[in-house]
């Protein structure tokens, strides 16, 4: 059952869910979220479900890493787990372009509060379809017990459980894995590329940091004025390497310090604004305020500012 279905009766009487996440490591593509949930009752039916072909024992079928089934195998399990009217899922897909655009603002967002915040949202998302959730098992981001008691403020009637390998441990975290990897698998396998450059080609690889393929694909796309295809979390550490080659962009506002000196060092930084990000909001009014480095298009017409309708 898809979150989006209608609430079945087994949703109103005490609920489990497992949380987990794909692609926390890549440089490539979106971070994914996924969760499963399912009445109390049935558990244990969760971890003895028998499905076709698997070359496993029925009492293992979900307790695996989904990293160690091949994308075939996945896809089967993801398709039966969808297809069982007695499970609920749900996904957080993040952009990559999110990712970055978090990481870098001038108040950064981390990775694990960008995880811990996808986490809660899916929490807060099947408690307010009507799902009557009392267990919550996560697999760690973090500290175990820091991550639980901030779930358990957050939600004081759910009891959470947060463990390292959380879906090798509990059967319906090891379903959330398998629902945010495949749902990681084919938002890759279907992305659309936005740039219309030539020689845009899709053998990036795994999208990991450490694949000869995708270190290839970055260097073969990365532009000295554009960066790289918003495909890539620019924010990574892996892209960081290649930013000599690209050409330092400074905006008008840049010009002026909020002293109204210009930097005199001769020293080559590089800038948010070296990847499309503006300047912080108060400064930007400050100069607009002040007229310095106003745009040509705003003096040649004497338009002014206005702060009060």
């Amino acid at each position: 059952m898809e979150s989006e279905s209608i609430l079945p009766d087994w949703a109103s009487k005490p609920c489990i869910m497992g949380i987990d996440e794909a692609g926390r490591g890549p440089v490539l593509g979106p971070m994914v979220y996924g969760c499963l949930y399912c009445a109390r009752s049935y558990e244990k039916t969760l971890s003895t479900l028998n499905f076709a072909d698997l070359m496993m024992p029925p009492f293992m079928l979900l307790l695996v890493d989904s990293k160690t089934l091949k994308e075939e195998k996945r896809e089967e399990l993801f398709e039966k787990l969808k297809a069982n009217e007695l499970i609920g899922w749900a996904v957080d897909v993040i952009d990559p372009r999110e990712l970055s655009a978090k990481m870098l603002k001038k108040i950064k967002i981390n990775l694990n509060e960008i995880s811990h915040d996808s986490a809660s949202g899916l929490v807060t998302r099947v408690l307010n379809m009507g799902v009557l959730l009392t267990d919550v098992y996560v697999d760690t981001v973090g500290d175990p017990e820091k991550y639980r008691i901030k779930l358990s403020e957050r939600f004081p009637s759910i009891k959470f459980v947060v463990a390292k390998k959380a879906d090798s441990l509990y059967p319906v975290v090891s379903g959330a894995s398998i629902v945010a990897k495949v749902t990681r698998d084919r938002a890759l396998r279907d992305w659309v590329l936005d740039e219309t450059a030539e020689n845009m080609t899709r053998n990036f690889g795994s999208g990991y940091p450490g694949d000869p393929e995708t270190k290839s694909w970055l260097e073969k796309h990365q532009h000295s004025v554009f960066g790289f295809p918003s495909l890539v979390r620019f924010s990574w550490g892996t892209c960081t390497s290649y930013s000599k080659n690209m050409v330092e962009v400074v905006w008008e506002s840049d010009k002026t310090e909020e002293d109204g000196s210009s930097s005199s060092s001769g020293k080559r930084q590089l800038k948010l604004s070296s990847f499309g990000v503006t300047t912080s909001k108060r400064k930007s009014e400050e100069i607009e305020s002040s007229g310095k480095s106003r745009s040509k298009f705003f003096q040649s017409r004497k338009l002014e500012q206005l702060a009060n309708f």
